[in-house]
């Protein structure tokens, strides 16, 4: 489908073929960040986490469209096209890493390489149905990554399954290993913000939670509204390349990038204060529970041709927190909701218990069944 790829190698590669985006370098492929500034880059050196992933084996299978320099959810893309959502032809495909997503669900390939700062793994997953997980924050290498908020940034795995992105985070972060759990019931949970979720997302997640035994519905805080902390973070990575190259941004991240460089320090230090408490009153909450369930984002796929600008905050509502705390997050297909298109559930917990959410989601993706995209209300 055009607008998903953006390069792909001249001769297909020995090993099991992944998807890269776009923001990861990668040696002798184009990689452009999905910006004109860099249209013509071939990098020399590949980030860290593509030097992982061929190490074990794996192929670059090619390099994904995405929202331009990664800042926004949407991945419509005024340089090269608006990432296209197999599952629901003329919607959005979900953003930042919408290539990466669209590639797995159109079954180009099984595996995929995004990034995370606020739900840019997250909200393609659940807008295309497939899977995607954002690592603990530090846990995988951001090395030869371009950067957007880097306290926030993580590389994670997209793939049609957890078990795929089991195997990729187990080459991106040496050391982790999988969790062994039997059944659900060795889990509690806490779960929140089904209110804050159209009605049929609301009824496919709470079906979904109902997997789970030994369950109780709390009451949690959403991130502070607050971001100057985000903000000023992506104003200091384009604070030396904006000055003369405005008119190459497009006009979406262009806007964003101008009222970045406008936070004041003021703005920051009370940005950076909230997010310390937010810090503190979450893991308090979360405190003798296993996971977190949640919808991963309140409303399925949108038209494509809506203004990204208008629905960022709802969009990353229930994303944010997560990478405000650095946590870990997955986000599961859970069945089809409004117009019949995919609904998420998403599966968190506190920092470096990656593998007690992937073996959560794991088990609860055999629950769910193979059906779980577009599974009948």
């Amino acid at each position: 489908m055009d607008g998903i790829w953006l390069a792909r190698p001249e001769r297909p590669r020995a090993g099991e073929p992944v998807a890269v985006k776009d923001l990861l370098d990668t040696a002798g492929l184009a990689t452009t960040y999905g910006s004109a500034l860099f249209a013509d880059q071939v990098p020399a050196l590949s980030a860290e986490s593509v030097l992982r992933i061929e190490a074990a084996g794996y192929a670059v299978a090619g390099k994904t469209n995405l929202h331009e320099f990664a800042y926004g959810i949407s991945s419509q893309n005024p340089h090269y096209g608006t990432v296209p959502n197999p599952t629901a032809p003329g919607r959005l495909a979900g953003g930042s890493s919408g290539g990466s997503a669209a590639a797995v669900a159109v079954g180009d390939v099984e595996l995929a390489l995004g990034t995370d700062s606020a739900g840019s793994i997250r909200i393609p997953a659940a807008w295309c149905g497939v899977v995607g997980f954002k690592p603990t924050h530090g846990l995988v290498p951001v090395e030869g990554c371009f950067p957007l908020a880097p306290s926030y940034d993580v590389v994670g795995p997209m793939a049609s399954s957890v078990d795929g992105c089991e195997r990729l985070l187990q080459v991106l972060a040496p050391g982790f290993e999988p969790a062994a759990l039997e059944s659900l019931e060795e889990l509690e949970v806490g779960v929140a913000w089904l209110d804050r979720a159209d009605p049929l997302v609301r009824e496919r997640v709470a079906v979904a939670a109902a997997l789970f035994p030994r369950r109780r519905e709390l009451e949690l805080p959403l991130a502070p509204s607050n971001r100057a902390d985000f903000m000023r973070e992506a104003a200091d990575v384009h604070r030396a390349l904006f000055p003369g190259n405005e008119e190459l941004y497009g006009e979406n991240v262009r806007s964003k990038i101008e009222r970045c460089l406008r936070v004041t320090d003021a703005e920051v230090a009370a940005a950076e204060r909230e997010r310390a408490e937010y810090r503190e009153r979450m893991a308090e909450a979360a405190g003798g529970l296993d996971l977190l369930v949640t919808p991963t984002v309140a409303f399925v796929a949108p038209p494509a041709d809506v203004d990204e600008l208008e629905m960022r905050g709802v969009g990353t509502s229930l994303t944010y927190p997560s990478s405000a705390l650095g946590w870990p997050a997955l986000a599961l297909p859970c069945g089809s909701a409004e117009d019949g298109l995919p609904a998420s559930v998403q599966l968190t917990a506190p920092a470096r218990r990656d593998a007690r959410v992937l073996a959560g989601g794991r088990l609860l993706e055999s629950l769910l069944g193979p059906d779980r995209t577009r599974s009948s209300l």
